[in-house]
Protein backbone atom coordinates (compact mmCIF):
# COMPACT_ATOMS: atom_id res chain seq x y z
CA UNK A 1 0.00 0.00 0.00
CA UNK A 2 2.71 2.34 0.56
CA UNK A 3 4.10 1.83 -2.85
CA UNK A 4 0.40 3.49 -4.20
CA UNK A 5 0.45 5.93 -1.33
CA UNK A 6 3.96 7.30 -3.09
CA UNK A 7 2.49 7.18 -6.46
CA UNK A 8 -0.26 8.98 -6.33
CA UNK A 9 1.63 11.54 -3.64
CA UNK A 10 3.78 11.73 -6.65
CA UNK A 11 1.43 12.46 -9.08
CA UNK A 12 0.03 15.44 -7.03
CA UNK A 13 3.53 16.63 -6.39
CA UNK A 14 3.53 20.05 -8.21
CA UNK A 15 4.47 23.29 -6.81
CA UNK A 16 0.76 24.55 -7.42
CA UNK A 17 -0.34 22.42 -4.64
CA UNK A 18 0.34 23.52 -0.33
CA UNK A 19 1.16 21.37 1.72
CA UNK A 20 -2.47 21.53 2.90
CA UNK A 21 -3.42 20.14 -0.20
CA UNK A 22 -1.56 17.97 -0.81
CA UNK A 23 -2.06 16.01 3.15
CA UNK A 24 -6.18 16.13 1.62
CA UNK A 25 -4.86 14.52 -1.81
CA UNK A 26 -3.25 12.03 -0.05
CA UNK A 27 -5.49 11.03 2.62
CA UNK A 28 -8.11 10.75 -0.21
CA UNK A 29 -5.95 8.67 -2.45
CA UNK A 30 -5.61 6.28 0.00
CA UNK A 31 -9.22 5.67 0.39
CA UNK A 32 -9.80 5.85 -3.64
CA UNK A 33 -6.72 3.50 -4.07
CA UNK A 34 -6.20 4.14 -7.74
CA UNK A 35 -3.43 3.10 -9.69
CA UNK A 36 -1.05 4.72 -12.55
CA UNK A 37 -1.78 8.17 -11.06
CA UNK A 38 1.57 9.49 -11.88
CA UNK A 39 1.10 8.81 -15.25
CA UNK A 40 -2.62 11.05 -15.08
CA UNK A 41 -1.06 13.59 -12.55
CA UNK A 42 0.16 16.57 -12.82
CA UNK A 43 2.25 16.67 -15.85
CA UNK A 44 0.60 19.39 -17.77
CA UNK A 45 2.40 20.82 -21.21
CA UNK A 46 2.06 24.65 -21.78
CA UNK A 47 0.55 25.64 -24.46
CA UNK A 48 3.48 28.02 -25.17
CA UNK A 49 6.15 25.23 -26.21
CA UNK A 50 6.14 22.79 -28.91
CA UNK A 51 5.48 19.30 -28.39
CA UNK A 52 9.07 18.26 -28.74
CA UNK A 53 9.98 20.61 -25.78
CA UNK A 54 6.41 19.57 -24.12
CA UNK A 55 6.97 16.09 -24.30
CA UNK A 56 10.61 16.41 -22.96
CA UNK A 57 9.32 18.52 -19.72
CA UNK A 58 7.37 16.08 -19.05
CA UNK A 59 9.48 13.34 -19.37
CA UNK A 60 11.71 15.53 -16.87
CA UNK A 61 9.30 16.24 -14.58
CA UNK A 62 7.68 12.48 -13.93
CA UNK A 63 11.03 10.47 -14.20
CA UNK A 64 13.49 13.25 -13.01
CA UNK A 65 15.74 12.83 -16.13
CA UNK A 66 15.81 13.86 -19.47
CA UNK A 67 16.74 11.50 -22.85
CA UNK A 68 20.00 12.17 -24.28
CA UNK A 69 19.75 12.13 -27.85
CA UNK A 70 21.90 9.45 -29.30
CA UNK A 71 24.69 10.54 -32.80
CA UNK A 72 25.02 7.82 -35.53
CA UNK A 73 23.06 8.92 -38.66
CA UNK A 74 19.87 8.13 -40.09
CA UNK A 75 20.49 4.38 -39.81
CA UNK A 76 20.69 4.65 -35.86
CA UNK A 77 17.44 6.81 -36.18
CA UNK A 78 15.58 4.17 -38.75
CA UNK A 79 16.81 0.78 -36.10
CA UNK A 80 15.49 3.04 -32.80
CA UNK A 81 12.54 3.94 -34.60
CA UNK A 82 12.05 0.37 -35.45
CA UNK A 83 12.86 -1.02 -31.64
CA UNK A 84 9.90 1.49 -30.54
CA UNK A 85 7.36 0.30 -32.84
CA UNK A 86 8.30 -3.22 -31.80
CA UNK A 87 7.85 -2.67 -28.23
CA UNK A 88 5.01 -0.89 -28.83
CA UNK A 89 3.33 -3.86 -30.38
CA UNK A 90 4.05 -6.06 -27.99
CA UNK A 91 2.44 -3.73 -25.20
CA UNK A 92 -1.02 -4.04 -27.27
CA UNK A 93 -3.92 -6.00 -25.73
CA UNK A 94 -5.64 -5.89 -22.15
CA UNK A 95 -3.57 -5.82 -18.88
CA UNK A 96 -5.69 -6.06 -15.12
CA UNK A 97 -4.69 -4.93 -12.06
CA UNK A 98 -6.36 -4.08 -8.34
CA UNK A 99 -6.50 -1.12 -6.39
CA UNK A 100 -6.29 -3.04 -3.10
CA UNK A 101 -9.73 -2.72 -2.35
CA UNK A 102 -11.22 -5.12 -4.24
CA UNK A 103 -11.88 -2.91 -7.26
CA UNK A 104 -10.37 -3.72 -10.98
CA UNK A 105 -8.64 -1.79 -12.75
CA UNK A 106 -8.48 -2.55 -16.86
CA UNK A 107 -6.06 -1.04 -19.43
CA UNK A 108 -6.65 -1.29 -23.36
CA UNK A 109 -3.52 -0.40 -25.09
CA UNK A 110 -4.61 -0.60 -28.89
CA UNK A 111 -3.10 1.08 -32.22
CA UNK A 112 -1.77 4.02 -30.37
CA UNK A 113 -4.49 4.65 -28.02
CA UNK A 114 -5.16 3.32 -24.39
CA UNK A 115 -7.99 3.12 -21.88
CA UNK A 116 -7.75 2.44 -18.19
CA UNK A 117 -11.65 1.77 -16.30
CA UNK A 118 -11.55 1.22 -12.80
CA UNK A 119 -14.60 -0.38 -11.98
CA UNK A 120 -16.28 -3.04 -9.26
CA UNK A 121 -18.68 -5.39 -11.03
CA UNK A 122 -20.10 -7.41 -8.57
CA UNK A 123 -21.21 -3.87 -6.67
CA UNK A 124 -22.33 -2.79 -10.52
CA UNK A 125 -19.94 0.04 -10.07
CA UNK A 126 -18.09 2.73 -12.23
CA UNK A 127 -15.82 4.37 -10.61
CA UNK A 128 -13.56 5.99 -12.98
CA UNK A 129 -11.77 6.37 -16.62
CA UNK A 130 -9.06 7.80 -18.27
CA UNK A 131 -7.17 7.38 -21.96
CA UNK A 132 -5.85 8.76 -24.54
CA UNK A 133 -3.11 8.18 -27.11
CA UNK A 134 0.70 6.97 -26.65
CA UNK A 135 3.63 6.12 -28.01
CA UNK A 136 7.08 4.51 -26.71
CA UNK A 137 10.23 5.55 -27.33
CA UNK A 138 13.72 4.81 -26.02
CA UNK A 139 11.84 2.94 -23.22
CA UNK A 140 9.72 5.43 -22.11
CA UNK A 141 6.00 5.21 -21.84
CA UNK A 142 4.72 8.25 -23.39
CA UNK A 143 0.74 9.65 -22.95
CA UNK A 144 -1.52 12.33 -23.87
CA UNK A 145 -4.89 12.43 -22.31
CA UNK A 146 -8.07 12.89 -23.60
CA UNK A 147 -10.65 12.10 -21.36
CA UNK A 148 -10.14 11.90 -17.70
CA UNK A 149 -13.31 11.64 -15.80
CA UNK A 150 -10.99 12.06 -12.46
CA UNK A 151 -10.02 15.40 -13.64
CA UNK A 152 -11.35 16.89 -16.65
CA UNK A 153 -8.49 19.79 -16.68
CA UNK A 154 -5.57 16.97 -17.14
CA UNK A 155 -7.06 16.49 -21.26
CA UNK A 156 -4.30 17.95 -23.17
CA UNK A 157 -1.66 17.06 -20.96
CA UNK A 158 0.95 14.45 -21.58
CA UNK A 159 3.18 12.20 -19.07
CA UNK A 160 5.88 9.65 -19.14
CA UNK A 161 7.20 6.78 -17.32
CA UNK A 162 10.09 4.11 -17.41
CA UNK A 163 8.59 0.45 -17.93
CA UNK A 164 10.07 -3.11 -18.32
CA UNK A 165 8.03 -5.87 -19.79
CA UNK A 166 9.03 -9.48 -18.48
CA UNK A 167 6.56 -12.28 -19.87
CA UNK A 168 2.60 -11.34 -18.97
CA UNK A 169 3.87 -8.39 -16.36
CA UNK A 170 4.08 -4.80 -17.46
CA UNK A 171 5.66 -2.69 -14.88
CA UNK A 172 5.57 1.29 -15.19
CA UNK A 173 8.37 2.78 -12.79
CA UNK A 174 8.85 6.07 -11.16
CA UNK A 175 11.66 6.99 -9.11
CA UNK A 176 12.21 2.98 -8.27
CA UNK A 177 8.63 3.00 -7.24
CA UNK A 178 6.50 0.44 -9.49
CA UNK A 179 3.48 -0.65 -10.38
CA UNK A 180 2.53 -3.82 -11.91
CA UNK A 181 -0.04 -4.82 -14.63
CA UNK A 182 -1.10 -8.51 -15.68
CA UNK A 183 -1.44 -9.14 -18.89
CA UNK A 184 -4.95 -11.09 -19.42
CA UNK A 185 -4.75 -14.29 -21.27
CA UNK A 186 -5.92 -13.71 -24.71
CA UNK A 187 -3.83 -16.34 -26.76
CA UNK A 188 -7.32 -18.03 -28.18
CA UNK A 189 -8.68 -15.34 -29.34
CA UNK A 190 -8.16 -14.13 -33.03
CA UNK A 191 -10.69 -11.43 -33.32
CA UNK A 192 -10.90 -9.48 -36.64
CA UNK A 193 -11.97 -6.40 -34.14
CA UNK A 194 -8.92 -6.61 -31.95
CA UNK A 195 -8.20 -2.35 -32.55
CA UNK A 196 -9.20 1.06 -32.08
CA UNK A 197 -12.50 2.11 -34.47
CA UNK A 198 -14.11 5.58 -34.17
CA UNK A 199 -17.43 5.84 -35.37
CA UNK A 200 -17.94 7.03 -39.20
CA UNK A 201 -21.04 6.86 -39.64
CA UNK A 202 -24.85 6.05 -38.63
CA UNK A 203 -28.46 5.54 -40.06
CA UNK A 204 -31.45 7.84 -39.24
CA UNK A 205 -33.97 7.65 -41.27
CA UNK A 206 -33.46 5.11 -43.36
CA UNK A 207 -30.36 6.89 -44.70
CA UNK A 208 -26.34 6.32 -44.04
CA UNK A 209 -25.05 9.45 -42.28
CA UNK A 210 -20.94 10.38 -42.72
CA UNK A 211 -20.05 11.44 -39.28
CA UNK A 212 -17.52 14.50 -39.79
CA UNK A 213 -14.38 13.99 -37.58
CA UNK A 214 -13.90 16.54 -34.64
CA UNK A 215 -12.93 17.16 -31.02
CA UNK A 216 -16.19 15.28 -30.42
CA UNK A 217 -15.78 11.39 -30.87
CA UNK A 218 -17.15 8.17 -29.63
CA UNK A 219 -14.61 5.29 -29.81
CA UNK A 220 -14.68 1.55 -29.13
CA UNK A 221 -11.46 0.03 -27.82
CA UNK A 222 -11.34 -3.77 -28.60
CA UNK A 223 -8.29 -6.28 -27.53
CA UNK A 224 -8.49 -9.91 -28.33
CA UNK A 225 -11.51 -10.62 -25.38
CA UNK A 226 -12.37 -7.30 -24.00
CA UNK A 227 -13.86 -3.84 -25.26
CA UNK A 228 -14.49 -0.06 -24.15
CA UNK A 229 -16.50 2.68 -25.66
CA UNK A 230 -15.94 6.19 -24.72
CA UNK A 231 -18.24 8.83 -25.95
CA UNK A 232 -16.23 12.61 -25.12
CA UNK A 233 -15.06 16.34 -26.49
CA UNK A 234 -10.71 15.56 -26.41
CA UNK A 235 -11.23 20.07 -26.78
CA UNK A 236 -13.84 20.85 -23.93
CA UNK A 237 -12.62 17.77 -21.70
CA UNK A 238 -16.64 17.03 -21.75
CA UNK A 239 -17.35 13.33 -20.85
CA UNK A 240 -20.46 11.48 -21.90
CA UNK A 241 -20.15 7.72 -21.43
CA UNK A 242 -18.22 5.03 -21.27
CA UNK A 243 -19.11 1.34 -21.01
CA UNK A 244 -17.05 -2.06 -21.21
CA UNK A 245 -16.57 -5.58 -20.30
CA UNK A 246 -15.76 -8.89 -22.58
CA UNK A 247 -16.69 -9.45 -26.10
CA UNK A 248 -16.55 -12.44 -28.96
CA UNK A 249 -16.61 -12.14 -32.75
CA UNK A 250 -17.49 -15.13 -35.00
CA UNK A 251 -19.75 -16.60 -37.33
CA UNK A 252 -21.16 -12.45 -38.59
CA UNK A 253 -21.88 -12.36 -34.55
CA UNK A 254 -20.49 -9.80 -31.80
CA UNK A 255 -21.65 -10.44 -28.53
CA UNK A 256 -20.73 -7.96 -25.77
CA UNK A 257 -21.31 -9.19 -22.11
CA UNK A 258 -21.10 -5.54 -20.11
CA UNK A 259 -19.06 -5.36 -16.97
CA UNK A 260 -19.46 -1.71 -16.48
CA UNK A 261 -21.57 1.29 -17.51
CA UNK A 262 -21.40 4.72 -16.84
CA UNK A 263 -24.82 5.96 -17.26
CA UNK A 264 -26.83 3.36 -16.40
CA UNK A 265 -25.99 0.56 -13.58
CA UNK A 266 -28.36 -2.18 -14.36
CA UNK A 267 -26.80 -2.61 -17.53
CA UNK A 268 -24.38 -4.21 -16.00
CA UNK A 269 -24.56 -8.30 -16.09
CA UNK A 270 -26.27 -7.86 -19.71
CA UNK A 271 -25.27 -9.33 -23.16
CA UNK A 272 -25.94 -7.58 -26.44
CA UNK A 273 -25.42 -9.13 -29.65
CA UNK A 274 -25.60 -7.70 -33.02
CA UNK A 275 -24.71 -8.51 -36.86
CA UNK A 276 -21.04 -7.55 -37.84
CA UNK A 277 -19.13 -7.44 -40.76
CA UNK A 278 -15.72 -6.22 -41.44
CA UNK A 279 -15.75 -5.05 -45.05
CA UNK A 280 -13.40 -2.17 -47.14
CA UNK A 281 -11.74 -2.11 -43.55
CA UNK A 282 -14.95 -0.69 -41.76
CA UNK A 283 -16.61 -2.37 -39.48
CA UNK A 284 -20.74 -2.54 -40.14
CA UNK A 285 -22.21 -2.87 -37.01
CA UNK A 286 -25.92 -3.51 -36.54
CA UNK A 287 -28.56 -4.68 -34.30
CA UNK A 288 -30.45 -2.92 -31.21
CA UNK A 289 -28.85 -1.08 -28.84
CA UNK A 290 -28.78 -1.70 -25.15
CA UNK A 291 -32.05 0.35 -24.91
CA UNK A 292 -34.04 -1.90 -27.81
CA UNK A 293 -33.74 0.55 -30.31
CA UNK A 294 -31.95 -0.46 -33.86
CA UNK A 295 -29.03 0.42 -34.64
CA UNK A 296 -27.04 0.62 -38.24
CA UNK A 297 -23.47 1.76 -37.54
CA UNK A 298 -19.97 2.11 -39.52
CA UNK A 299 -16.87 2.33 -37.47
CA UNK A 300 -13.57 2.81 -39.13
CA UNK A 301 -9.93 1.51 -37.55
CA UNK A 302 -7.88 4.37 -36.35
CA UNK A 303 -4.11 3.96 -37.79
CA UNK A 304 -1.35 3.66 -35.51
CA UNK A 305 0.66 6.23 -37.09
Amino acid sequence: MKSRLYLVYAAFLCQTHTDTTMIKLLKNASSAGMVLLFLIGCAGTSTTTSADESATASATAITGSTATASAGGSTQTTSASQNDMRQATQLEGAWRTTDGQGNEVVMLVQDGFFTIARFNQQNKQFLGTTGGTYTVSNGKFNIKQEFNTLDSTQVGTTASADYKLENDQWTLIKDGITDTWNRINESNSNSPLAGTWRITGRERDGEMQTMRPGPRKTLKVLSGTRFQWIAFNSETGQFSGTGGGTYTAENGKYTENIEFFSRDSSRVGMSLSFNFEVKDGNWHHSGQSSTGNPINEVWSRISKD
